[in-house]
């Protein structure tokens, strides 16, 4: 088993909350890669494989909906290790969207426990994956 600490993209064009969660995730011993728009996140994934991500739905010029579809089309290894952040998942359009795509919600404001204990959850599946020990259908 490697030292190296697991690692999560956060993807959210508030700068104080990418600053919060990249704290308060470093606290608890995992790596953050942060970014403020979906065109750079996507950019990122490129070369960095994060272990899981947070994706704001409402960023500029890209949905966090529309990267999450882009990202599990190219990398669908990461489909169950993205959640979606959102004060809005009530909206008409995100409820239907929920409907269609199993995706971890995390509603906004948000307490930051609820974080950390999906990230943790994300990284208790992988674990068992790793060891053999999964036994299909345990997404996060």
């Amino acid at each position: 088993m490697g030292d190296q600490p697991r690692s999560f993209l956060v993807v959210d064009d508030e700068a104080p909350l990418r600053r919060v969660l990249e704290r308060s995730l470093a606290r608890h011993g995992y790596r953050v890669i942060a970014a403020g728009n979906g065109e750079t996140a996507y950019q990122l994934l490129t070369v960095e494989q994060p272990d899981a991500l947070l994706l704001d739905i409402h960023l500029p010029t890209m949905s966090g909906l529309a990267l999450y579809l882009a990202i599990v089309h190219r990398w669908p290894a990461l489909e169950g290790r993205i959640a979606i952040m959102t004060g809005d998942a009530e909206a008409d359009e995100v409820r239907t969207w929920l409907e269609r795509h199993r995706c971890t919600v995390i509603r906004k404001p948000f307490n930051l426990q609820e974080v950390i204990d999906w990230v943790s959850a994300v990284c208790r599946v992988d674990q068992m994956r790793q060891r053999g020990g999964g036994r299909g259908g345990a997404e996060a």
